[in-house]
């Protein structure tokens, strides 16, 4: 991220120095005109065929089933308590009355 905030800032330097005016060139009709046209068509594309995937994503997937386990897990974190994962593998490797010996023993 820092690598293109530095690069943008690369970008702008060489600009300058070959004498173009960034807001000039920003806030001129021809532009505004194309940023409008362009952004038009980023919504319409949210709108139409973005926007139901990702919001199902968020809410059902995301939200629904990953947020209450992760929020879950940092609460057990923070406690010194294991996670569910490792719980979960504690009784996998647990199973019946003796503990874990790999097959090969």
């Amino acid at each position: 991220m820092i690598k293109y905030i530095v690069l943008a800032l690369i970008v702008i330097i060489v600009l300058s120095f070959f004498g173009y005016d960034l807001r000039a060139i920003i806030e001129a009709p021809v532009t505004q005109n194309n940023l409008g046209y362009a952004w038009g068509g980023v919504t319409y594309v949210w709108d139409n065929y973005l926007k139901n995937p990702v919001n199902y994503f968020w809410n059902n997937i995301f939200i629904g089933l990953l947020w209450q386990a992760f929020t879950n897990n940092l609460g057990r974190i923070n406690a010194g308590a294991p996670t569910e994962l490792e719980n979960i593998g504690n009784r996998i490797l647990n199973i019946g009355s003796e503990p874990y010996r790999p097959l090969d023993q």
